[in-house]
């Protein structure tokens, strides 16, 4: 009887919890769609409670079939956060196409990031269309109250982001391209590439004649 309860107990709670999360989740997000802040339809998935930080006049488009996925349980790595989507500016847009899946990373867009269908997007994915702070090399004391300049970020259907990948503000990934693991990314990668290393450069081109 102890073996079962030992068994048993955690995989009942941690069913719990999992339910408990996606009601939450649901209606979080059912809340900020009634703000006219997110569109999504019913067959987005949810795993475990993602960060969701979406200024007025901001706006995040979900497609369907997409895959948010927060939740260490059943996944190859481990993962050191929630997916966070953030859009903090007015006229600041996340878009995540269909059937894209999206593992513990953060998006983070003051402009636009645009990330296309069928997408993978692995754990500790870092995505952002702003620099944070402007370089300020002439006077770095006024670095600490700087904003940065932002660039939008373009990532193309069927893109494969492996994990730890650092996507800096101005970048465009052709589609079907893949990105090796903890690779720093920055300008364009052309479609159906192999491309990894910081900085990112191609390994490969799968481009036919």
């Amino acid at each position: 009887m102890k073996n079962i309860t030992k068994k048993y107990i955690p995989s009942i709670f941690w069913r719990i919890y999992i339910k408990a999360s996606r009601y939450y989740a649901n209606f979080l997000l059912e809340n900020l769609k009634k703000n006219k802040k997110i569109e999504f339809d019913k067959s987005v998935k949810i795993n475990g409670l993602p960060l969701l930080d979406i200024s007025d006049g901001a706006l995040v488009k979900i497609g369907s079939n997409v895959t948010l996925n927060s939740s260490n349980r059943g996944y190859h790595l481990n993962m050191h956060s929630p997916v966070k989507l953030m859009a903090d500016r007015v006229g600041a847009e996340i878009t995540i196409g269909e059937n894209t899946r999206i593992h513990g990373s953060c998006i983070h867009a003051k402009q636009s990031i645009k990330i296309g269908s069928g997408c993978l997007i692995a754990a500790n994915c870092q995505i952002m269309d702003s620099s944070g702070h402007d370089l300020a090399m002439d006077n770095p004391s006024r670095r600490i109250n700087s904003e940065g300049n932002t660039k939008p970020v373009i990532i193309e259907d069927d893109v494969w982001l492996a994990t730890g990948v650092v996507i800096l503000p101005g970048t465009h990934i052709g589609r079907g391209s893949v990105i090796s693991a903890n690779s720093v990314v920055s300008g364009h990668i052309p479609a159906m590439t192999l491309a990894g290393g910081n900085p990112c450069k191609i390994i490969k081109s799968y481009l036919k004649d």
